[in-house]
């Protein structure tokens, strides 16, 4: 098993914004690397340049998927665009085989432990008890494809939305469930960015099928998570034309929003 950290392991170069990067098997959908995984990869060499040493933490992530990268090595090029009391903005680019992957816009700061909401519009997920909904497996029914991801995330979803893997389509677009690193790992604000993408698609509750690419992404990251188990609400928007918009919502153990995002991606049926 390799864990979240030891796949999104940088390696500088000399000039300390080029990284060397392995992107990892097991984080992948079928032999893709996962597009919420390839983010936090973004984000670690962004953190670990010189011009982001006082700003640890992502806030904010936006990412263009360019081209599918297959498994292996590739690299990270970094451009820092500002850095300022509060936060620093960072470019940051994936590149394989000369080919650009996925370019990304990051605004890196410090979250404040102390921090408390003053008002949260969206109030905690309720869910059934954790040992009351079914781990998703690595080859789950009727998808055609192996979740590699599975070897290294727990993900639990609600019974209530299963009705897709049965073969009954849901009238609403919506999958929500626990996500526990299969390592043992706490969550982290870096590790956010992955797990904001980490879930299936809501499209399959209504009868979508097949891989859900993603075209771009954008992710908050709103405070420091708990340890334990988190809890993840994916929900679809609007399908139309081939394109579905989709918002993930993550609170940690507390019942505190701690990640959203939003991203738009392809879909069939």
């Amino acid at each position: 098993m390799t864990g979240f950290v030891d796949a999104t392991e940088v390696a500088a170069r000399t000039d300390g914004t080029t990284f060397d990067v392995e992107l990892d098997h097991q984080w992948t959908i079928g032999d893709k690397p996962n597009g919420g995984y390839l983010l936090a990869l973004l984000a670690r060499a962004a953190a670990s340049t010189d011009a982001a040493s006082r700003h640890p933490h992502p806030l904010a992530a936006s990412a263009t998927y360019l081209a599918a990268p297959a498994v292996g090595p590739a690299v990270v090029e970094v451009t820092p665009l500002r850095t300022g009391r509060s936060a620093s903005q960072l470019r940051a680019r994936l590149v394989q085989d000369g080919r650009p992957c996925v370019e990304a816009l990051l605004t890196l700061g410090t979250l404040d432990p102390d921090a408390e909401p003053r008002w949260a519009g969206a109030p905690a997920l309720e869910l059934p008890p954790e040992d009351e909904c079914p781990l998703i497996p690595v080859e789950p029914p009727g998808a055609g494809v192996k979740v590699n991801l599975m070897e290294v995330v727990e993900q639990r979803l609600d019974p209530a939305v299963l009705g897709f893997a049965f073969g009954q389509a849901s009238e609403q677009a919506e999958l929500r469930g626990w996500l526990r690193f299969a390592d043992g790992m706490e969550p982290d604000p870096l590790s956010l960015l992955f797990v904001a993408d980490s879930f299936p698609p809501a499209t399959f509750a209504i009868g979508s099928t097949g891989w859900v690419p993603t075209l771009t992404l954008t992710v908050y990251v709103r405070a420091l998570p708990a340890p334990g188990a988190l809890r993840v609400r994916q929900v679809a928007r609007l399908v139309e034309d081939g394109l579905v918009d989709e918002v993930c919502e993550v609170w940690d153990s507390r019942g505190r929003l701690v990640a959203q995002a939003t991203q738009l991606a392809k879909v069939r049926f």
